[in-house]
């Protein structure tokens, strides 16, 4: 079996600024959502995992917290120094966090424990650095993710391309329902109380041109599943994303993608 934390990592190495430029703009609208159930204000100690370019870590800091984030990824903390220069980086991968017991007032992680092997030992290494009384909160994709999933998962099936047989994929021992009650579970058996999960749906804009790009370059699964082709498939299923694209498109020609996420708020 692969190792799926090592398969991970090497998904997202050297693509930070693929990232940056594509997906992670869409990544971002959950951010004030999950300082909100975090209790995320001035003064508070938050440990934001697996930061990615520094999107939540720079929204914390603008209200006024103190901000200690991680990233597996070197290319993406060098990035979120850019972002967000008053916080404080360093290099980690769930669950193996650095820092002693009680450490946070606050730890929250954006769309980072669908990317761990182990996600209950995930969630239970953000509880265990986090205060008795703080709070951990952390958003997942769902199913269905969303339609600008839909949109390139159309377009490799159309070009008959399949996912690598490489893809990483989570031992079944660790594997939980992406749902509401699934996620809370999660947060449950992680030793948080109070635990509650809303789902989170919103309409993405992006150009055809940024969505493709970040496919393109491999960024995420469905990113490896277009890049990893023959050239000759990759011109197919860009053929066939150019025309299914316009099934998804605004007035303006941009594409509206909408998109659905769970976020799970639980106290230490």
């Amino acid at each position: 079996m692969v190792d799926f934390d090592a398969a991970e990592r090497d998904i997202w190495s050297g693509r930070a600024a693929a990232f940056r430029d594509s997906f992670a703009k869409l990544c971002a609208h959950t951010a004030p959502a999950l300082l909100d159930a975090a209790g995320v204000g001035p003064g508070t100690r938050l440990l934001d995992v697996g930061t990615g370019i520094g999107t939540v870590a720079a929204a914390a800091s603008a209200r006024g917290a103190r901000v200690t984030a991680v990233d597996a990824e070197p290319g993406m903390i060098e990035l979120a120094r850019l972002q967000a220069p008053e916080a404080e980086f360093h290099e980690a991968v769930l669950p193996d966090l650095p820092f002693p017991a009680d450490t946070f007032d606050a730890v929250v992680a954006n769309f980072v424990v669908n990317h761990v092997g182990r996600p209950t030992a995930a969630v239970r290494a953000m509880r265990e650095v986090c205060r008795p009384g703080g709070h951990v909160a952390a958003t997942i994709w769902c199913v269905p993710a969303g339609a600008g999933h839909e949109l390139l998962g159309r377009a490799v099936q159309e070009a008959g391309a399949r996912p690598p047989e490489d893809a990483p994929r989570l031992d079944p021992a660790e594997e939980f329902p992406r749902t509401a009650e699934g996620f809370a579970t999660l947060f449950t058996a992680a030793g948080l109380a109070d635990v509650s999960c809303t789902p989170v749906t919103w309409d993405h804009i992006a150009s055809p041109a940024e969505w493709w790009s970040g496919a393109a370059a491999g960024v995420g699964m469905i990113g490896q599943t277009v890049s990893r082709q023959t050239p000759e498939t990759i011109v197919r299923i860009k053929a066939a994303y150019d025309e299914l694209a316009t099934q998804y498109a605004g007035p303006d020609g941009r594409l509206v993608l909408r998109y659905h996420a769970l976020l799970a708020r639980g106290g230490a």
